[in-house]
């Protein structure tokens, strides 16, 4: 991966970013991390918002615009709407939410083989992490210091789809439950669709 896509991934997993913060975690210059963001400014990849620094100098924060989001995968996003369309037209919403259910359950089947197949709240939400990940979620688990655990999403390969017809997001939050337990909390509290720049899930033990 060159320089260029490496300030571009870093931009989508971890938000908004100064020149200096990229360069702190590529070890590149300054000058050059600025150089590829300015190509990318250019190309209508990337944007900045300044805001004022701790002396008055104002602080400037790269993010991703639209143009950026969609180099990365997103599933043939053209094809799944069309298809969604098509199903929409001949078999109705019942038809669609069978086809969401059928996903749901091939996916949840997937989920639980390596779910179940470690202990632990951490070890297990690790394990879907890379599931997903290996899905196209680019997803990762953090634990937090209360005890839970969050599942980060930073992409969402679906999202066309998902967009189209919610059930999708609402089908892998109930999956993602049923995968984690009776006993297991799960709260989605970022969302993509919502303007947010990732999907992000508190998972818990349940209270009481």
């Amino acid at each position: 991966m060159n320089s260029f896509d490496e300030v571009l991934l870093l931009l989508k997993t971890r938000g908004p970013q100064t020149a200096q913060a990229l360069s702190g975690l590529l070890g590149m210059t300054s000058m050059g991390v600025r150089r590829q963001l300015e190509a990318a400014h250019e190309k209508g990849l990337v944007t900045y918002a300044d805001s004022p620094g701790k002396v008055g100098r104002p602080v400037r924060r790269w993010l991703l615009l639209d143009a950026g989001h969609a180099r990365f995968p997103d599933r043939h996003g053209e094809l799944t709407l069309e298809i969604i369309a098509q199903v929409r037209l001949l078999f109705g919403e019942d038809g669609l939410n069978r086809l969401v259910k059928a996903r749901e359950v091939a996916g949840e089947a997937a989920y639980r083989a390596q779910v179940e197949a470690v202990s632990g709240l951490q070890a297990q939400v690790a394990a879907l992490a890379r599931v997903r990940d290996a899905e196209g979620y680019m997803a990762e688990a953090e634990m937090q210091a209360d005890g839970s655990v969050l599942l980060v999403e930073n992409h969402c390969p679906i999202r066309a789809a998902a967009r189209s017809c919610q059930d999708f997001c609402r089908s892998e939050l109930e999956v993602f439950g049923r995968v984690l337990g009776p006993g297991v909390s799960v709260l989605r509290i970022e969302h993509q669709l919502a303007g947010a720049r990732r999907c992000a899930y508190r998972v818990g033990a349940v209270p009481g």
